[in-house]
């Protein structure tokens, strides 16, 4: 049960933003550039690190929406479970695997990225603006998790829900659309 009242059609983050729309906006936009802009990381990356950040945070409908995505993405699902479970033996660049670390520590503290971490990914060819959005990226995730478990939005149990979410992220982004705030 939600902590304020929210539309019980809008599980999730999207209840919320919808909540207050002169917040959701800027947080949208910043999602939609981080996400879906222009980067030499591809979309499946930069879910991934969502991904991560949110199951690190235990933040279920999030971990579940964007793992959806991320599996959309890649057309399959065992590297995004590989990369929350067996981070070494994924299937992902090395340099891909020190940026997901990147992300881990940030979304436990920004103190713990430190100087060697940031020097490894550059080694393995990580760009100032890929490690740049990988931290922003995790940071804005952080955000996001604490604000869905912190006013306990509703969190749909059934899998084909976040496939279904995940299915809207990947078509249609993350900037408000019509159609999806409208009761069914």
């Amino acid at each position: 049960m939600p902590h304020i009242s929210l539309e019980e059609h809008l599980p999730g983050i999207t209840g919320l933003l919808e909540y207050r729309l002169d917040t959701a906006y800027p947080i949208r936009d910043l999602t939609q550039i981080l996400l879906r802009g222009e980067s030499t990381l591809t979309q499946a990356e930069r879910e991934l690190i969502a991904t991560v950040v949110s199951a690190g945070n235990e933040c279920k409908f999030c971990t579940a929406a964007h793992t959806a995505a991320a599996d959309i993405l890649l057309g399959e699902c065992n590297t995004t479970q590989m990369v929350l479970h067996d981070l070494k033996n994924a299937p992902v660049s090395d340099k891909m695997k020190v940026l997901l670390k990147i992300a881990r520590n940030v979304q436990i503290s920004g103190k713990r990225v430190s100087p060697s971490i940031i020097e490894k990914a550059k080694s393995l060819g990580a760009t100032d603006l890929e490690i740049h959005d990988t931290v922003l990226i995790a940071a804005l995730f952080c955000l996001y998790n604490k604000y869905v478990d912190g006013l306990a939005s509703i969190t749909p149990n059934d899998p084909t829900y976040y496939q279904a979410l995940g299915n809207k992220i990947v078509n249609q982004g993350y900037l408000r659309s019509p159609q999806l705030i409208k009761k069914p």
